[in-house]
């Protein structure tokens, strides 16, 4: 048991020495109605009728360490299972970085997580690139569409 805590302190403080000091922000989600709704609107104004808007949830986070504008959760289908629901999607904004977008690229972003959905909405996730798939060039072309559908 000694030798055991020895290893645990030894680790504490070799990783302490090895580290930079960094504050700890507490990591909060709320929920992002207005994300939803501009969702819903992308949904209808490209017919993206494959996705059943009833089953994406939308949180903006504070206080994550990751660099990225969005991103995508899936309900994996062992949960779906065991939990006895349909497949659902969260769409995450970080508000760190989505906020202080310009609002034709809030819409881009949300088209990008929106093209990682299936056709099938079973609660898997595509990823940006496949076969005959480049996520980003997608995403160009949809919010061209997207752009002349609303008359901008």
């Amino acid at each position: 048991m000694a030798h055991l805590m020895w290893l645990i302190n030894t680790h504490k403080k070799l990783k302490t020495k090895n580290s930079k000091r960094k504050t700890n922000k507490k990591l909060e989600w709320d929920d992002a109605s207005e994300i939803k709704t501009d969702i819903e609107h992308i949904l209808k104004t490209l017919d993206f009728s494959h996705i059943d808007s009833t089953r994406i949830f939308c949180f903006r986070t504070f206080g994550s360490k990751s660099r990225s504008y969005a991103r995508i959760w899936a309900m994996p289908k062992i949960f779906q299972r065991a939990l006895n629901i349909k497949p659902a999607y969260i769409i995450e904004v970080l508000s760190r970085y989505y906020d202080s977008l310009d609002e034709d690229s809030k819409k881009k972003v949300l088209i990008h997580e929106l093209l990682h959905i299936p056709k099938n909405f079973s609660g898997t996730l595509l990823p940006h690139r496949g076969r005959h798939r480049h996520l980003q060039s997608q995403v160009n072309q949809l919010f061209k569409q997207y752009k002349l559908a609303i008359g901008r």
